[in-house]
């Protein structure tokens, strides 16, 4: 690895400590219009980042031996979708805005813990320094086309977010832009 070259799990890690600095602002700020612009950038990172470990990093985890626990991130994802979908159109003043929002927290960190200590060690112990640079221009490259709101419904296959995501992309994105500019 060079010095200038992050790998998929340094990466993946950095993100996992933005989220969770995203998740102490939605939850901390008093100024209405600061937290809903924190929670769309929360939600569009908790989806773009997923949709790229669907198809980057799970995919290679699987293939070096740890199906089970990929299995299992997955159902932790899709839970994690249903939750942030649901909240996403709420008013982030309301007791449900509130009470969702630090249930999502725990699910999400959870989430981040577990491919921390369960499925990170074996990329690192059996992918190449090459493969896991690879690995993380691949999820680089696949976040600027995922979509950037959750779509439960797609689940978690590599093959349907590869296929859906970038017209799912296409539409967040034309939502996004609308909702900024009536703010």
């Amino acid at each position: 690895m060079t010095s200038s070259t992050q790998n998929v799990v340094e990466l993946l890690t950095a993100q996992h400590r933005q989220v969770e600095r995203l998740f102490d602002e939605v939850q901390t700020t008093t100024d209405v219009d600061r937290c809903a612009r924190a929670f769309d950038e929360l939600r569009r990172m908790l989806s773009v980042h997923e949709a790229a470990e669907e198809i980057v990093t799970h995919p290679n985890a699987t293939r070096h031996g740890i199906g089970d626990v990929v299995e299992a991130r997955h159902a932790e994802e899709h839970e994690a979708k249903e939750l942030l979908a649901s909240l996403d159109g709420l008013d982030v003043n309301s007791a449900e805005f509130a009470s969702g929002i630090e249930r999502l927290r725990t699910m999400v960190l959870e989430h981040a813990r577990n491919e921390e200590e369960l499925e990170f060690p074996t990329l690192l112990a059996e992918a190449s320094e090459a493969e896991l640079e690879k690995m993380a221009a691949a999820v680089l490259a696949v976040e600027k086309i995922a979509p950037t709101r959750p779509h439960p419904s797609a689940g978690e296959s590599a093959v349907v977010n590869a296929a859906v995501g970038p017209l799912a992309s296409l539409v967040d994105r034309a939502r996004d832009a609308a909702r900024a500019a009536m703010r």
